[in-house]
C-alpha cells in the first residue's frame, strides 16, 4: 500500500517528507520516499508531535474489550469524543486528567503552524495516522473538535489540502481520503449493512467552464470535454449497485447523470429542482473582467466573503442553501425508508449546490463554501449511519478517473 501511494504521488513536486516516528508511520514513509525516486529529496523527517491519538487506558485492548470494559467512557468516544476523560500519572507520581481529543488537536495545531511557516508555496507530505490526520486536517479547515467523527481516513487514503495564506485562515480541501491508487476506488464503509451512501458528482466540463463565464440556470451544455468526462465519470461508478439517482434539471448535470445510469438501466432518474445551479442573475453570460466593470469590488467580495454577497437579480447562497437542504433532508428521509442494505445513491448537481450541501453535513456555515472544492466530473462520497448517527465524508473530490492525485479540471465559473 505505502509503495503505490508512493506511485500515485510520483511526479508531484514534494520538498520534503514529514513522519510519526511510530513504525507503521515511518516504513511507510519510507517506502514512500523511495518510490518518489527523486535524488534531491531527503529521507523522511520523524516528528514527534505527528504520533497517533493517545488513550493510555484502552492501548493494547481489542475494542469489544474496550466497549465490554468501559461502555460508558466508550459511548463518549463514539458520540462526543472531545468529552472523553482519561486518569494519567505524571513522571512525578501525581494523579491528573488527560482529555486525548484535546491534546491531539493541540499537537496539530502545533505541527501546522510550524510546518505552514517552513514551506510557504511549497508542496510537502505529511505521513501521519488515522485520529492525527483527522485532527490535521479539521484543524487546516477550522472545523475543530466538532469534525472529527465526519472525516473518514482509510490505511494508504491521500488528502490534499491547499493553504494561500497559513492558518490565518482556512485551507480549502482539493481532495480528501483518496484510495483509487489502492485498486479500492472508494473507501468502505464500517458496517456496510447499515449504511445508505451518496455518490455526490459535480456535472462534466461545458465551454463556459473552460472559458470562464458565469452560468448559474443557463442551460449549457456539456462541452467535447465534458461528455468524455462524464464517460470517464460512469466507468469509474459502473460497479456501484444504485437503488435510485437524483439530478439537477440542468442538462450537463442531467447529461452526466444519464452517462452513469447507462451502466444502471434499472434506475430510474428522478429531476429536482431544487439542486439546480446558484442563480447569478445578472452576472450569468458575464466574465470576470465584465463583472467586475458593472459591479466594481463585488467578484472579491464574491470570492472573500461570499455569504454576504446578493446576486442582483439572482439568488444569495443562503437561498441557495435553504433550497437545496430541505430538499436533500426529505430525499435522505424517502431513502432512508424501508431501504435495502447496503443502499447506494447517485446525486449529479453543481458546484455551488455542492459546496453548500457539504457545510451542511460537516457543520459549516455558508460563510465557510470556498473550503470543497469540486472539479467537473469529480465524486464525493458520504456515508449516512441508517441506525442513527452523523453523516461522514468518506472521500471528497474523487477526480483520479480523469487522470491523477491531483484535481486537474477546468473547475471554472459556476
Amino acid at each position: 500500500m505505502a509503495a503505490q501511494v508512493g506511485l500515485a504521488l510520483r511526479g508531484i513536486p514534494i520538498r520534503k517528507i514529514y513522519t510519526s516516528p511510530l513504525k507503521r508511520a515511518q516504513e511507510t514513509a519510507e517506502v514512500i520516499h523511495a518510490q518518489l525516486q527523486n535524488p534531491e529529496l531527503k529521507p523522511p523527517h520523524a516528528l514527534d508531535l505527528l504520533k497517533e491519538i493517545a488513550l493510555p487506558a484502552w492501548e493494547d485492548l481489542p475494542f469489544a474489550e474496550v466497549k465490554a470494559q468501559f461502555p460508558e467512557d466508550y459511548r463518549r468516544w463514539q458520540e462526543a469524543p472531545e468529552t472523553l476523560m482519561m486518569k494519567i500519572t505524571t513522571e512525578s507520581g501525581q494523579t491528573k486528567e488527560f482529555f486525548p481529543l484535546l491534546d491531539l488537536y493541540d499537537r496539530a495545531g502545533m505541527v501546522l503552524e510550524t510546518l505552514l511557516a517552513a514551506h510557504a508555496n511549497e508542496t510537502i507530505v505529511i505521513v501521519g495516522h488515522s485520529g492525527m490526520n483527522r485532527a490535521l486536517i479539521c484543524t487546516g479547515l477550522g472545523l475543530g473538535v466538532k469534525g472529527y467523527l465526519r472525516l473518514q481516513q482509510a490505511s494508504g487514503g491521500i488528502s490534499v489540502l491547499n493553504f494561500s495564506n497559513g492558518l490565518r485562515q482556512p485551507a480549502q480541501l482539493e481532495a480528501l481520503n483518496l484510495t483509487s491508487h489502492l485498486n479500492d476506488p472508494f473507501p468502505q464503509p464500517r458496517f456496510k449493512e447499515q449504511t445508505l451512501r451518496v455518490f455526490l458528482v459535480r456535472h462534466g466540463e461545458t465551454d463556459w467552464n473552460r472559458e470562464g463565464r458565469f452560468q448559474g440556470q443557463i442551460d449549457v451544455p456539456l462541452n467535447e470535454n465534458g461528455r468524455a468526462q462524464a464517460a470517464a465519470v460512469a466507468e469509474f461508478l459502473k460497479d456501484v449497485p444504485f437503488h435510485h439517482a437524483v439530478s439537477s434539471p440542468l442538462l450537463r448535470p442531467k447529461d452526466t447523470a444519464l452517462a452513469i445510469l447507462q451502466y444502471h438501466p434499472h434506475v430510474q432518474l428522478e429531476l429536482e429542482p431544487a439542486l439546480a445551479e446558484i442563480s447569478h442573475g445578472d452576472w450569468e453570460g458575464k466574465f470576470e473582467p465584465e463583472v467586475e466593470a458593472a459591479y466594481p469590488g463585488e467578484l472579491e467580495r464574491w470570492r472573500t466573503t461570499p455569504a454576504l454577497v446578493q446576486m442582483p437579480n439572482g439568488e444569495n447562497l443562503e437561498q441557495v442553501r435553504d433550497r437545496v437542504v430541505k430538499a436533500w433532508e426529505l430525499w435522505l428521509k424517502r431513502w432512508k425508508t424501508n431501504a435495502p442494505t447496503p443502499h447506494n445513491v447517485l446525486v449529479v448537481a453543481h458546484d455551488a449546490t455542492n459546496k453548500v450541501l457539504l457545510c451542511h453535513i460537516v457543520g459549516l456555515g455558508i460563510e465557510n463554501f470556498w473550503l470543497f472544492k469540486q472539479g467537473n466530473g469529480s465524486v464525493t462520497v458520504i456515508d449516512y449511519p441508517l441506525k442513527g448517527g452523523l453523516p461522514r465524508l468518506q472521500a471528497v473530490n474523487i477526480t483520479t478517473h480523469l487522470g491523477g492525485v491531483l484535481d486537474r479540471t477546468a473547475a471554472g465559473a459556476l
